[in-house]
């Protein structure tokens, strides 16, 4: 039988930052009841990405996280499907497994961090922005215990990019970066834009695990 540690371990986040929107219950499985709220977690530029957090009220007294509270979250990047007015929409979220309540974030220097493998499960798209950055996306399949897996939206920068742009649905990718929002509009009509945010992994290094891939890409 698969050990299920194996799975917590191909897929660790660290985050630690301050609670911007407080808990909402969200369900009970087997007497455990679980809450959703929002962190935001300050990037080297000042600037901050605000994270869905999926959090069990046996980690922390839930009463306790208050807007503005300071916090360190141990887990696991996760999607799940959710139906929108008859479109299925994947939705992202930190499930956490360890939580606790801290006084300062001033002695914590790396603030957000994701390390994780999987395998490609969509074409990689490379494009370049209107500012000349090279950027490829990609979607990143996860195994989880009991069958299930993760589908989690990556993003590589530069020489990445290039890189990752030659590789095939199914490649075997260690990846480490940080968990990003991202903020856009989307037009509904002509007189109707509506903001929303998107969350994605800004990959800072990656390994391909098979090294016949390896080989063909470097050849390329």
């Amino acid at each position: 039988m698969t050990n299920e540690n194996n799975f917590f371990e191909n897929n660790i986040v660290y985050i630690a930052g301050e609670v911007s929107k407080e808990p909402n219950y969200s369900h009970e499985i087997y007497g455990e009841k679980f809450y959703t709220f929002y962190m935001d977690v300050e990037r080297l530029s000042k600037s901050h990405d605000t994270i869905p957090i999926l959090i069990s009220d046996r980690l922390v007294t839930i009463e306790k996280l208050k807007k503005g509270s300071l916090l360190e979250v141990e887990g696991q990047f996760r999607s799940y499907n959710n139906t929108v007015n008859g479109q299925s929409k994947l939705m992202l979220n930190v499930f956490a497994r360890e939580a606790r309540l801290i006084d300062t974030l001033e002695h914590i220097n790396n603030r957000n961090s994701v390390c994780f493998d999987g395998f490609i499960c969509k074409k990689p798209n490379y494009r370049t922005t209107p500012f000349g950055r090279e950027i490829t996306d990609m979607l990143i399949a996860v195994n989880r215990a009991y069958n299930k897996s993760d589908y989690l939206p990556c993003i590589c920068w530069g020489r990445n990019a290039r890189f990752c742009e030659k590789l095939t649905v199914g490649t075997n990718l260690k990846l480490w970066g940080r968990i990003q929002s991202r903020f856009y509009e989307k037009k509904i009509d002509t007189e109707t834009v509506i903001k929303k945010v998107a969350y994605e992994v800004s990959v800072t290094k990656l390994e391909i695990i098979n090294n016949e891939e390896f080989n063909r890409v470097q050849g390329q």
